[in-house]
């Protein structure tokens, strides 16, 4: 884990917002101990001696990885998984292979094109460039995002633009105030659906779920902004809450369900996911992301979509440890 998200033993007297930093390192850390694994938590920033040294000194059965950055970049976590497969050491969640395509938002997508899955068309404004011109084939509205940061990042009110001046503003944003390259894809506007995946070569998909805001004010736009994702009171203001996905068609949620798996397989990911899709007023459901390796958060949309297949928190803990240790890394030849 992140070397500033190590939980402390107790979280007693600490309010929610600070809880919330290192909520899912808690969350799994507790359960693992209660579970009777030794669990020993490493810090990791900027360098792999931290790890190097747990595995000399402990030699564990398996890596639990929450770690979502090194360097300060979003990117480089697949390298970190890589190292660890060259020390053959088990680990749970995604293989680096997986993850470096799912992390790079435009990869990612041009994949998901050769597969003929429906994605927003899109283009990528690299930093150092400015946009003179938007493609012919490309729909406006549009909505400007990190092409590698995760945990909404990036994204508020203004990441959905109209016109030309106002996508020249929000893709300098991204580059000065983010730090990566910019990914403009045409917004769909809809109802925002996830979805689970667990499994190397065979899988489990968890029930459709959906994110609501009840309370949203008239005019703004249902997404899933940095301030939805972290701020208490706000969430409380709109009526944040999620469930199961309400009204599907069962047709609908059954080829969500086989695109899910599609799309598990076509990049190559293992261990667990969540893939992020809307779905629009025609009912088409389009794909934004594939999140490796996502919100492991006792309560949260992972978790409770799997314990509708009968996973206690603790039951899918277990799951990740055993699909760690199965998974059929290059190095086991």
């Amino acid at each position: 884990m992140h070397e500033a998200l190590v939980p402390p033993d107790s979280i007693e007297g600490l309010s929610d917002e600070a809880i919330d930093q290192f909520k899912v390192e808690y969350d799994v850390c507790s359960a693992l101990h209660n579970l009777g694994h030794e669990v020993i938590q490493v810090g990791v920033a900027d360098e792999l001696a931290p790890i190097r040294r747990a595995l000399k000194e402990h030699r564990p059965h398996v890596a639990f990885n929450l770690l979502m950055h090194f360097h300060d970049a979003g990117i480089y976590d697949s390298a970190v998984v890589a190292w660890l497969e060259l020390q053959k050491q088990h680990y749970t969640g995604c293989n680096p292979r997986g993850l470096l395509v799912a992390n790079d938002k435009a990869l990612c997508k041009k994949v998901l094109a050769y597969h003929r899955i429906r994605a927003p068309q899109f283009f990528v404004v690299p930093r150092g460039k400015d946009v003179s011109r938007v493609p012919k084939k490309i729909r406006w509205p549009l909505f400007v995002k990190s092409r590698s940061e995760h945990a909404s990042t990036g994204i508020s009110q203004a990441s959905i633009v109209y016109d030309l001046d106002q996508l020249r503003t929000r893709v300098a944003y991204i580059h000065e105030n983010v730090g990566t390259g910019a990914l403009c894809e045409e917004y769909i506007e809809g109802r925002e659906l996830t979805i689970g995946v667990l499994g190397n070569k065979r899988v489990e998909v968890s029930p459709v779920w959906e994110i609501f805001m009840d309370e949203l004010p008239s005019g703004v736009a249902n997404i899933t902004t940095s301030r939805v994702k972290w701020d208490h009171a706000y969430q409380k203001k709109i009526g944040l809450r999620t469930g199961p996905a309400e009204s599907l068609d069962p047709g609908v949620e059954e080829r969500i369900t086989r695109t899910a798996r599609r799309i598990y397989r076509a990049l190559g990911l293992s261990g667990y996911a969540r893939i992020d899709m809307r779905m629009d007023k025609e009912g088409h459901v389009w794909i934004l992301e594939a999140n490796p390796n996502p919100d492991l958060c006792y309560g949260e949309d992972f978790a409770e979509g799997f314990e509708k297949l009968g996973y206690s928190y603790a039951d899918l803990l277990e799951k990740i440890i055993r699909l760690g240790r199965g998974y059929d890394a290059p190095w086991k030849g």
